[in-house]
């Protein structure tokens, strides 16, 4: 495995399993220190155990993204431990379900106003005294804001827990590669934009769904 982010050191939000715990795995594989996050003590502490046990550099920090508290501690204690934030990936998101937009409900709408874009500008907002020139922003399936470096991901459906078999064959066959996604696919993908190799790409979208279709 390259050392692309050696001495360098990673945020990722909701990141205690599915999308978010294998992102901070590959960074942290990849050299990178990672802060790990999510709501219950118990699963931070599982999963800094996990990485650990890898042989990676990991911190753990309880934080629900829309307590604002919550947001500071993760930023100073990151900057208390290693003194410098270079990537941050905010991938924590609601994801309520939408048939149709015209009978969504208002406060359907709030949540996702409020998780998957007002929080994550705000948590942004927090790090960035404590990003440089070249540090890269990654919004998972979010938007693209602030950053000398930024860019986001739009990921098809991904193989987790959360998913049922049937609803998956039903997904996987609208695909042109004919399967799910992986959380490594998706971990591969943010490893890209938040290295060097993804330095000439900002404000971009790189969509990752196997071929289904998709407009941004």
């Amino acid at each position: 495995m390259m050392k692309r982010f050696q001495g360098k050191v990673a945020i990722v939000t909701a990141s205690t399993q599915g999308i978010g715990f294998g992102i901070a795995q590959r960074l942290g594989s990849e050299g990178a220190s990672v802060v790990v996050s999510s709501r219950k003590q118990k699963n931070v502490d599982e999963a800094v155990e996990k990485l650990r046990a890898q042989g990676i550099d990991a911190l753990g920090v309880v934080c629900h993204v829309s307590n604002a508290q919550h947001r500071k501690e993760l930023v100073d204690k990151t900057v208390q431990k290693y003194g410098h934030i270079d990537i941050v990936v905010l991938n924590a998101a609601a994801n309520p379900s939408v048939d149709n937009i015209l009978n969504t409900k208002e406060s359907v709408l709030d949540k996702l106003w409020e998780i998957n874009i007002k929080t994550s500008i705000l948590l942004l907002q927090a790090a960035a005294p404590y990003l440089w020139k070249g540090s890269s922003v990654i919004f998972i399936s979010s938007i693209a804001g602030y950053s000398p470096q930024q860019s986001m991901a739009m990921y098809g459906v991904t193989k987790t827990a959360l998913l049922g078999l049937t609803k998956s064959k039903a997904i996987e066959d609208k695909t042109i590669i004919g399967r799910l996604g992986t959380t490594g696919d998706m971990a591969a993908a943010a490893a890209f934009l938040a290295s060097d190799d993804a330095s000439y790409i900002t404000g971009e979208t790189l969509v990752v769904a196997g071929g289904m279709p998709s407009r941004l």
